[in-house]
């Protein structure tokens, strides 16, 4: 059995909960106090971060790289695309989400009012970018839920949380975010401490 090392409120850890739970199979969540963890992580995952999965000897970390072996190794629903050349595609808008979207999340949580309302900024700037993919399809890639709705749904959820505020124009993105926030993999992949998040 596959088990998660996830953070509570650990958006990285939520891509991945989200994926389980899409997938419907067998496994086990450890939730993981992030600013409390257990010392057995530290054993497992020498970079002490989470999320982490274990399945037997095999342990990966980094949400991306866990994602897509649990995508191969359970293939229905599958999530990223059959296609090579989409499936190239969608990795390079992860790896665009990771550069222009999260990685500024370590400036908004940390204490550095500047740093954080750059960081803001950013994000703001660079999800109304993407608007306008969704004035003409249900989801990033077209019809299909995939890996790149995963990827972006959690911190879409935190919006709020994080205090950045989308333009007008923005509501098809607002609109596409509550598609996923009601499909009942989402719902029960959170934590009460992300669902604390929205009020």
């Amino acid at each position: 059995m596959m088990t998660l090392y996830s953070g509570t409120t650990d958006p990285y850890s939520h891509r991945c909960r989200i994926v389980l739970f899409e997938k419907g199979m067998d496994f086990q969540v450890i939730d993981v106090d992030l600013a409390n963890k257990p010392e057995d992580l530290a054993v497992i995952n020498p970079h002490n971060t989470v999320p982490v999965l274990v399945e037997r000897d095999l342990v990966l970390e980094q949400a991306n790289i866990i994602n897509e072996y649990i995508d191969e190794r359970f293939p229905h629903p599958q999530l990223m695309p059959a296609d090579p050349v989409m499936r190239a595609r969608a990795r390079l808008f992860l790896h665009n989400f990771e550069e222009q979207l999260f990685d500024h999340i370590k400036d908004l949580e940390s204490d550095n009012q500047k740093a954080a309302d750059k960081a803001r900024n950013t994000i703001r700037d660079n999800l109304t970018q993407i608007v306008p993919l969704f004035s003409k399809q249900e989801y990033i890639l077209g019809d299909d839920f995939s890996m790149l709705d995963v990827a972006i749904a959690p911190l879409l959820w935190r919006l709020g949380h994080y205090g950045i505020e989308l333009p007008k124009q923005a509501a098809p993105l607002l609109k596409y975010a509550e598609r996923i926030f009601s499909r009942p993999a989402y719902i029960e992949a959170m934590t009460p401490s992300e669902k604390a998040m929205r009020k």
